[in-house]
């Protein structure tokens, strides 16, 4: 019989060790530990090794290391190398490979009968029966964490929704459009209203397009992911079409999602219909993947763009997007509700209406940085004075004179153009 060797695990024995896996799967199907699991903790340099016999590969062990203890993920062996000592000598490797970076508690925990229990007995571990094991599964139509980490997604806090201060207009045209149809399927469905899967914000720089993204999915209690187009073309070697494709692949491995892609004109600009166009091919790619992402169920796509008229025609066709809507700057009365979510400490000294007044063509982002820089002020001069001073409506007075508002009359008067040409409520 040819005899066999051990040595580390490399990635091209991903196939044959699946293979060995799918051996033992009927015996293991209780298996604390998943095969992905065991896999991901194999590719990110966990301890492994494997046996082999030329190049066929017979067992293979896997641990993760956790500080001064590890966790023995996987012994596994091909069915017909089995009761020659090989798991024992994979388990001996573990250990000496453990020991050398500082493990001195090493645990397995697999079903009754497993493959792998015969050789831990072997190797001298313990039984214990006086311990109770507990788990909880991840409830049904929960995101997949290894790919929402992957993608930079993340789950929201509760609340942006209703911290969303001022902008009513907004809010209640994307309650009435977007969130209600989301959270109500059935009721949509009896009246005949089919639930959004793509929309687009469009307005000027800082009106908070970003935010109520945010708000979006915090309130569906969906995971949230930014798509950077910039990040995406440095990240790959293939180009942005390839990269597109590949993030929408992985998208469509999660439950639900909503999707963002800010200054969406960088990669759905209008096409010069130059076949050199090096932007022609990546809007062709979104183009064929916004259909395929409208097929599944939980889904929202949220484009948004400070120049919507600069978006190729073919990309604001209605089919591939439910609503097209606009985020404007706020108006008087919401530019008193964002200046009074941020003077908390010194609401009751500060005259809100003045403020509101003075920051006409201020966007929300405007106000904030106002807001800060108003607060600053006052917080120096109390460092210096000590007279237990709150803010006054003069420091922000002088914040707002200092501040440049992103805004300009034109700007608004093209915003009010594209309303009565591109909205889609």
């Amino acid at each position: 019989m040819p005899a066999w060797h051990l040595r580390d695990y490399h990635e091209d024995d991903l196939d044959q060790a699946i293979e060995i896996w799918d051996q033992n799967r009927r015996a293991d199907e209780n298996r604390v530990f998943a095969i992905s699991e065991v896999m991901a903790a194999a590719k990110a340099g966990q301890t492994a090794v494997v046996a082999v016999v030329g190049e066929e590969l017979v067992g293979v062990a896997v641990a993760q290391a956790q500080g001064k203890r590890a966790w023995i993920l996987l012994v596994a062996l091909a069915s017909r190398w089995r009761e020659r000592g090989i798991g024992s000598a994979l388990l001996a490797d573990l250990e000496r490979r453990l020991r050398a970076i500082g493990v001195s508690h090493i645990s397995a925990l697999l079903p009754a009968g497993a493959a792998g229990t015969k050789a831990l007995e072997n190797s001298g571990y313990r039984f214990r029966d006086d311990l109770t094991y507990y788990e909880k599964a991840e409830p049904p139509g929960a995101a997949s964490t290894e790919v929402l980490t992957a993608l930079g997604g993340r789950m929201l806090p509760d609340g942006l929704w209703d911290a969303m201060a001022g902008m009513e207009g907004e809010k209640q045209v994307v309650e009435r459009r977007v969130v209600l149809p989301l959270t109500e399927p059935a009721l949509a469905d009896h009246y005949g209203v089919a639930p959004p899967k793509a929309i687009i914000l469009f307005g000027p720089p800082g009106t908070g397009k970003t935010s109520f993204a945010k708000a979006v999915a915090s309130r569906l209690g969906w995971p949230f992911v930014e798509l950077f187009p910039s990040r995406l073309a440095a990240d790959t070697s293939e180009g942005l079409a390839v990269a597109l494709r590949e993030t929408f692949a992985d998208l469509a491995e999660l439950d639900s999602v909503l999707l963002f892609i800010d200054e969406v004109e960088e990669i759905a600009g209008a096409r010069s219909g130059k076949a050199v166009d090096p932007g022609h091919g990546v809007t062709n790619e979104l183009l064929k993947l916004i259909p395929v992402f409208r097929e599944h169920d939980a889904r929202l796509l949220a484009c948004a763009t400070n120049s919507i008229r600069s978006l190729d025609a073919a990309f604001l066709r209605p089919g591939r997007f439910d609503h097209v809507i606009p985020i404007g700057p706020p108006d008087a009365s919401a530019r008193a509700a964002i200046w009074a979510r941020y003077l908390t400490a010194s609401a009751e000294s500060v005259d809100v209406d003045r403020l509101a007044r003075a920051s006409d063509l201020f966007t929300p982002a405007d106000i904030a940085f106002a807001a800060r820089k108003g607060a600053q002020a006052a917080f120096e001069r109390e460092v210096t004075l000590r007279r237990g001073q709150p803010a006054t409506t003069e420091d922000y007075m002088t914040a707002i004179a200092d501040t440049r508002p992103t805004l300009t009359a034109q700007a608004i008067e093209e915003f009010g153009e594209d309303i009565d040409t591109y909205s889609r409520l």
